[in-house]
């Protein structure tokens, strides 16, 4: 049908002539109320965004000096995290003379990734930035 013709039949019945594929070989439309369309439209929209799951990032800090039981706090709070369905940060921080020791903090992050195997995996791997070590998990139960 011709697009002179469309839009008389759809004035004719009281209508507005609405594209649906512009993109399709001929342009698909229909006749119907325009705003009745777009508030369609909007309800498929929010639909979409209410069953959508935002993950969120979650950030955990670290000294080199950290100690035992602080460090079964931070993987209590990680793994917590992970059941959560968010992403864990973990930051670690050298200060001043920390700083010369690099290796507490590397020995420390291995740890924590050890311990954290069966509930997260790596989705960035440890590495240095400035005077801190960055390591980003994600629940090993998300398939990304």
């Amino acid at each position: 049908m011709s697009v002179r013709d469309a839009v008389q039949k759809a004035q004719d019945q009281g209508f507005d002539l609405i594209e649906i594929s512009p993109n399709a070989d001929p342009p698909v439309c229909k006749i119907g109320d325009v705003g009745k369309h777009r508030y369609e439209l909007q309800k498929k929209e929010a639909a979409a965004r209410k069953n959508q799951k935002i993950v969120l990032t979650k950030e955990l800090k670290l000294r080199p000096g950290i100690e035992e039981h602080d460090i079964q706090v931070k993987l209590r709070s990680a793994k917590r995290f992970f059941e959560e369905g968010d992403k864990v940060r973990f930051i670690l921080q050298f200060r001043g003379r920390e700083n010369e020791h690099r290796e507490l903090g590397w020995a420390l992050i291995n740890r924590i990734k050890q311990e954290l195997a069966g509930e997260g995996k790596l989705e960035m791997d440890a590495r240095q930035e400035g005077n801190s070590i960055l390591m980003i998990m994600v629940s090993s139960k998300i398939t990304q």
